[in-house]
Formats: C-alpha cells, structure tokens, sequence
C-alpha cells in the first residue's frame, strides 16, 4: 500500500495530486489497438507509460471491465499488475453490502493470492452501514474510500437529506470517521461541489479527499483547492475521459500526456499558492 505520508512525498516530489481514471471502454480505443491479444491492457499499458511521472495514483473502473466478462477482468488483472507502485492504484469498485459478500469483494481486490490482484484503495458505499466497511478495514495495509457527496443530479435525492444534525452526507463522513482515522479512510466528493467543501473540512479536517468531475463533468480545480485543499494536499483530483480519450489515433498516448501535464502545471500552481510545496 502507498501510506499516506508516501501518498504526500509523491505529491510534493511530481508537484500533483492528479489521479487518472482508467474507464476504459473498448468501443473507444484507437481501432488499431484491436489488432492485440488484449487491446484494453495495451490502450492502459500505453496510457501509463505516458503518463506516470505526472501523477500520483491510478483508478480503473471496475464496471468497464466487469461488463466484457471473463477477457474484462483478465485485462483489469493485468493492468492492475502493471501499474507504478509508487502511485496509488485505486479500484472503483462503489461495492456496498454486509457479511461473507463484502469480504469476498475484498479478497476479489486486496488479495493477490486469490484473485491476481492486489489494489492499494477501494470505493465503498456505505449505505448499509460499518458492517459494509469494516470488511475491508481489516486489510491493514488498505485504504477504504467512502462515497460522500457526488456530482451527480441524483445526489439532492438522498445526500442532502437533513438529519437534524445536518445533511446525511455529513452524517456519513462523522460516522465513518469512528471507524478509522485519516490515514485509512478517504472520502469521494465531486468537484461540482466545491463550496461545500468548507463544511466537508470541518468534519473531515485530515482526510484525502477523491475528487472526480473536474474538465468534463464542470468542476472548477480552483474552487476545489480554494475550499478543499490542506497543508498536506489532502486532496487526489480524477480526470477520465479528458485524458484518456485526448485523441483516438495513434498519437493516443502522447495525447494523453498532453492533457496530463497542462492538469500536473496547473496543480503545480495550487500547491506553491498553498504553500504546500
């Protein structure tokens, strides 16, 4: 596992916080790709050569390979495998149930001896409670992510419910903070979201925060690190489909690096305004 005092020397040494989503989508990769064995792991394979000196963790979305089957999780295999031990290798998983289940998606991706794949982080629903969490607190050397407060429309469904005690959103981040402290637990709260990031803060002061929707989905990186930002960073900032998808030809990868490093620039700038570095 990447440790989170390794997570902020990695920050402060590429001068990021930038996560790359790996939601990698057959029906979308250079059409010359299907021409190997295994064209997902080579699109991923040639995505992170690319781009592994400009940021600091990795997130492949587990449905993206889930939905071709058995060539989908040996190609999640392989790229799990491959990717940089000194980035934090997060699967987005958003598993949420309870008992034998929940520890069976745990060894499905902390447990290298079981399934061939050994990630450092996994997101987590928590709708049904520490019993669809604590599972996979018991991996010591694992981080848990939970959902908090997404960029999605459906989110004023649930997520700002008033408890009485505040939004159900902040509920969740108070309660899940009794389970384990900062350096096990981080919290998913979308980038369109930024002004609520001072209320997230008051409750989650230590926290690394994943941050997705940022470029495509709308978010603004300078309200994220304007509201979210600690002396630590505390913050891993996801872009997909802005990077990833930057060209389908075979210039793909240099593309790809392209979109990355304007991010890795502007992030650079964030952290010295912060004086994080």
């Amino acid at each position: 596992m990447l440790s989170r005092s390794q997570l902020i020397e990695q920050i402060k040494q590429k001068r990021t916080f930038l996560c790359i989503g790996l939601d990698t989508d057959i029906d979308k990769i250079p059409a010359f790709l299907k021409e190997y064995p295994d064209p997902v792991f080579e699109f991923n394979k040639r995505i992170i050569d690319a781009t592994r000196d400009l940021c600091i963790a990795y997130k492949p979305n587990a449905a993206f390979y889930e939905a071709r089957g058995v060539k989908g999780l040996l190609s999640l295999i392989a790229t799990q495998q491959y990717l940089p031990k000194d980035c934090l290798n997060i699967i987005d998983a958003k598993r949420g149930d309870i008992g034998n289940t929940s520890d069976n998606y745990a060894r499905a991706f902390f447990d290298q001896q079981n399934s061939g794949m050994d990630f450092d982080a996994i997101t987590v629903t928590p709708y049904m409670g520490n019993d669809s969490v604590t599972p996979y607190l018991k991996y010591d050397d694992k981080w848990v992510i939970i959902l908090a407060l997404t960029s999605s429309a459906g989110s004023k469904d649930f997520q700002y419910l008033n408890t009485g005690e505040g939004f159900l959103y902040e509920t969740v981040i108070k309660k899940a903070n009794t389970w384990a402290g900062a350096d096990r637990l981080m919290f998913v709260v979308g980038a369109t979201k930024s002004t609520e990031f001072t209320d997230i803060r008051k409750h989650a002061p230590d926290n690394f925060l994943l941050v997705p929707g940022v470029g495509a989905q709308g978010g603004s990186l300078e309200d994220v690190c304007k509201y979210g930002m600690t002396k630590d960073c505390g913050l891993i900032v996801n872009s997909s489909r802005g990077i990833i998808y930057a060209s389908n030809g075979e210039d793909f990868a240099e593309a790809a690096r392209a979109e990355a490093l304007k991010l890795q620039q502007q992030m650079q700038q964030e952290l010295e305004k912060a004086g994080v570095i």
